[in-house]
């Protein structure tokens, strides 16, 4: 698989190692940066990884910032991306496994080296299980189609 990383500079130390952890899984890899510990805004990062995986130009995106919530906002913004901020091993198996999460958002502040490296090993080996969980992406990709078209309407709350 091609697989993106990017980060803030929160995320800047930690996305070296991922990087090589991905490589060492036998996975393409492809650094969207940043590429200097500087200040960065995190959605300027963001969107090149979801941008990637949105447009098919990589299977996976990694986003890493301090938090990891700013990156799943971004992320989800963008079509076709199912970005999952996971803080554990369960999370990470379950994002895939049953919503086919092509984008893994993490905090750069809260986990530990070693966490974050399972989760990832993780992430990338987990399958889609496909059947029931398939028929709610695809109620999730409607629903985006209805987004980009105008086409939703809110009924009043009762």
């Amino acid at each position: 698989m091609k697989i993106v990383v990017a980060s803030d500079h929160r995320g800047f130390q930690v996305k070296a190692r991922i990087l090589a952890q991905v490589a060492e899984l036998g996975h393409e890899t492809i650094d969207l940066g940043p590429l200097t510990a500087e200040i960065v805004d995190y959605p300027d990062y963001g969107s090149k990884g979801s941008r990637a995986v949105s447009d098919g130009q990589a299977d996976r995106a990694i986003l890493i910032c301090g938090s990891g919530i700013g990156m799943s906002i971004v992320a989800n913004k963008f079509p076709g991306v199912r970005a999952a901020l996971c803080h554990d091993e369960l999370t990470a198996e379950m994002s895939r496994r049953h919503n086919d999460a092509n984008v893994l958002c993490l905090s750069a502040d809260l986990l530990g080296e070693r966490l974050t490296l399972r989760m990832i090993e993780i992430w990338l080996e987990t399958a889609f299980e496909g059947g029931r969980h398939a028929r709610r992406i695809g109620k999730i990709a409607d629903l985006e189609h209805q987004v980009e078209s105008g086409q939703t309407h809110c009924t009043p709350c009762e």
